[in-house]
């Protein structure tokens, strides 16, 4: 085996390595966690059970993600309840109550 046929081996094991280390290995983790929940924005928040901090008739404040937010409900909340997140209008929660 010459000099030549090692280079050219090497050379070949080189390309054959950065095609799987930058064109396989992607494709895999794109497929594998393509089906993966939001963790931010909208879709993040939809499904978290919140805590009522104050609340009057349908509207009232929750918190979540260590922060107050504005939150509506079609039933009325007491101080202490918790709720689920149904949607998100802007900055104003839709909430129901939390069944255990």
């Amino acid at each position: 085996m010459s000099i030549k046929d090692i280079i050219v081996a090497l050379i070949i094991g080189l390309i054959v390595f950065e095609t799987i280390e930058h064109v396989v290995f992607p494709l895999l983790w794109f497929v594998k966690n393509r089906k993966k929940k939001s963790v931010c924005g909208k879709e993040g928040l939809l499904g978290r059970v919140v805590e009522v901090k104050q609340w009057e008739k349908t509207e009232g404040r929750v918190f979540v993600n260590a922060e107050l937010w504005t939150a509506i409900c079609d039933v009325p909340l007491a101080k202490g309840d918790k709720a689920v997140i149904e949607d998100v209008k802007g900055l104003i929660l839709k909430v129901k109550p939390f069944d255990d």
